[in-house]
């Protein structure tokens, strides 16, 4: 196969990679710089504070998130779009990791475009209204529980589980007695149901991990905080290094989702550390978790107390090598190869 010309335009809330949230950001990064690993030439659209082997492009010098710009501001991020798609005759294929702005570009350019859906609307939202305008769209979806609540059917559609960075992501044998929770600080995470879990457990101790954004402090302040203490601990945001630890030194992670995930990274992560995970049957959970095997798929709270009890029957090891067999950077980047030269194949 010949080596491609390749643009990745990333969404400018943060950098490429992270230094701690951001899971469409880290997955850029993995794809990116295996890419160029693999000899193709990479064009990178993100912001100026990023760390990559491709060519980098910025229309600013850093994450827009730290400089106070709004998630609903889109204005930065149409002009990082408009330069990517002006660009368009220098590349074989437009890669968008953000959807509203490069699905309305890609009619314009000959170059074939491939949105990868990181999120979907939720139901009857709005936008798949406007979805319904462009299914001539190659798209890829990140489960195959994303690409069934799709209410869009569109002309070819992939699914490309994310991966997890085996380097970074240490095993951990032996694991820990206490429980943890990880995610951005919002009622849909389940935050509050890992601590009723807890409680409910004799009061397991349980650290709680996550972006608290600014949206979301109110919540914070009325309803997580008052009921933290020294078994029930908000340790914040975690940084990429302290990630491993984080994850190794628990006895499971509990992920009580009261959304459909599309997909759910920190279920991976943790079990490459080889620490199960308790999930609510939500998105993706039956797909990133073999039940019984390297965790349980359950239905309620009280499923969920069950299973925490029963935990020490999952192996570390299984959760680990279920990892390496499904979720490597390497697998998902071929599967990523796969689609760009069927794309281009069949034009766009």
């Amino acid at each position: 196969m010949k080596k491609l010309r390749i643009a990745q335009i990333a969404p400018l809330w943060f950098s490429i990679p992270p230094e701690k949230y951001g899971g469409i950001e880290r997955i850029i990064s993995y794809l990116t710089e295996e890419l160029v690993k693999r000899g193709h030439e990479v064009t990178l659209f993100a912001s100026g504070d990023s760390k990559t082997k491709a060519k980098l492009m910025s229309v600013v010098n850093q994450g827009l998130i730290s400089r106070g710009v709004p998630w609903h501001d889109w204005w930065w991020n149409n002009l990082n779009y408009s330069i990517a798609f002006e660009m368009a005759k220098n590349f074989d294929i437009i890669h968008s990791h953000w959807t509203p702005s490069g699905i309305y570009f890609q009619r314009f350019v000959k170059t074939p475009v491939l949105h990868t859906f990181h999120n979907i609307p939720k139901g009857d939202d709005h936008r798949w209204k406007i979805l319904e305008n462009f299914r001539d769209s190659n798209v890829v979806f990140v489960s195959k529980s994303e690409r069934k609540n799709s209410e869009v059917k569109f002309k070819r559609s992939f699914v490309v589980y994310n991966a997890a960075d085996l380097n970074q992501f240490k095993f951990n044998e032996k694991g820990g007695g206490h429980l943890i929770w990880i995610a951005r600080v919002s009622p849909i995470k389940g935050i509050e149901t890992a601590i009723k879990v807890a409680k409910k457990l004799g009061g397991m101790k349980i650290l709680l991990a996550g972006q608290l954004q600014p949206m979301m402090e109110e919540y914070f302040k009325t309803k997580i905080k008052p009921q933290l203490s020294s078994k029930i601990r908000y340790v914040g945001e975690i940084s990429q290094k302290e990630l491993s630890d984080f994850y190794g030194s628990a006895k499971c992670l509990l992920y009580p989702i009261e959304w459909e995930e599309p997909f759910g990274l920190v279920m991976v992560e943790s079990q490459a550390c080889g620490t199960p995970v308790i999930a609510f049957d939500r998105g993706s959970a039956r797909e990133v978790i073999k039940n019984g095997k390297t965790g349980f798929v359950v239905k309620n709270i009280g499923e969920m107390i069950g299973t925490v009890k029963k935990i020490d029957q999952i192996k570390r090891e299984d959760c680990r090598a279920w990892v390496e067999k499904k979720f490597t950077i390497e697998r998902m980047v071929s599967d990523y190869e796969k689609a760009y030269y069927q794309i281009i194949r069949g034009g766009s």
